[in-house]
């Protein structure tokens, strides 16, 4: 197997179709995982890896179909365990580009440990987590990102539990690249992936995504052209945190660490709150802003680089092991201590 190079041109030409596995795709028509898998399947040969060199790894749900999906190696594994098989793959072929595929109910319910772990650690994979806000293979329970009083086959009298912001859960476990995007602005998304894949270290990406199914238009306020002109915000570093129609651009400014909604005509542009993705704690404020007292920030919410990661501390560890001990020898290492002969 080739290693991988990274370097567009060091490899096959790929088009899309080369990344177009021969299964054939069953999710539910109008489904937005649609959107992801063919953005996905149409940003990998843009990554100048080999195909046998990247790996999709997921766990259990709609989304976690996805690696039949790829025509590159995959793992479909168990329920909210993908962080840490690609955990174990990174650390024993870590020259391996792994992508790890979950969804809201698996990736934060019973994945979440699994979830933290791998996003503290600095693993370096990338994770795109689908957020529908509901159990779509199992037919229509409440999810962790289910809003308040959400009702649903599994809380008939509304769900009484308070929804958990995927990103911000990133941020607080200390991800070094954060990102929001949607599964409708297939452009947006594909420049957000592109960012996510060459990120070093953990990289997770929320995608605002549809089940028309069980719980058509949750995002709603982000498919709607009118409500999406007043309530996206697009992120950019470095730019004013600004949105809305020409003749109501609205704006925010930070009063200590509480963001405030201002109208950009009022207020000098200095005063404007500006975007910096180094700046992990107010992306944290950032990730947890929502319609309709706020707008909804999409984009790159924090972006820290050059962070060592954990697969490299681990080599660094072994090598220095090997260097003061020698090699190991594993036959002797079995025979060693106490040993008994079984007549």
């Amino acid at each position: 197997m080739s290693p991988v190079t990274g370097v567009p041109g060091a490899t096959p030409k790929y088009t899309k179709k080369d990344f177009e596995s021969d299964q054939d795709v069953r999710w539910c028509p109008g489904c937005g995982d649609y959107a992801i898998l063919s953005v996905v399947q149409k940003m990998m040969p843009d990554l100048g890896i080999p195909r046998e060199d990247i790996v999709f790894i997921s766990g259990i749900g709609c989304s976690s179909r996805f690696p039949y999906y790829m025509n590159t190696y995959g793992f479909h594994t168990i329920h909210g365990r993908a962080p840490a098989i690609a955990t174990g793959l990174k650390v024993a072929r870590p020259e391996l580009k792994i992508f790890v595929i979950t969804g809201d109910g698996d990736g934060l319910s019973i994945g979440g440990n699994h979830l933290l772990h791998v996003l503290r650690r600095n693993v370096d994979v990338t994770i795109l987590l689908f957020n529908n806000r509901i159990y779509g293979l199992t037919k229509g329970q409440y999810s962790p990102t289910s809003e308040l009083g959400k009702v649903t086959k599994s809380t008939p009298a509304g769900s009484a539990d308070r929804p958990v912001s995927p990103c911000a859960f990133a941020l607080a476990t200390g991800a070094t690249f954060v990102a929001r995007t949607v599964d409708r602005n297939v452009g947006h998304m594909e420049e957000t992936l592109k960012r996510a894949a060459a990120h070093k270290g953990a990289a997770f990406v929320e995608i605002l995504q549809n089940c028309n199914v069980y719980n058509d238009m949750a995002w709603g306020v982000l498919y709607e052209r009118e409500s999406k002109v007043l309530h996206e915000l697009r992120l950019e570093h470095g730019k004013p945190l600004v949105w809305g129609p020409p003749d109501d651009r609205r704006g925010l400014v930070l009063e200590g660490v509480k963001p405030k909604v201002v109208q950009v005509k009022d207020v000098p542009k200095s005063s404007l709150w500006v975007h910096d993705e180094t700046d992990g704690g107010t992306a944290l404020v950032l990730a947890q802003l929502w319609a309709p007292d706020y707008p909804i920030p999409v984009g790159v919410l924090a972006n820290k680089a050059g962070e060592t990661t954990y697969e490299e501390i681990l080599i660094q560890q072994e090598q220095a092991a090997v260097s003061e001990r020698g090699p190991g020898d594993i036959a002797k290492l079995l025979m060693s201590g106490d040993t008994w002969k079984i007549g």
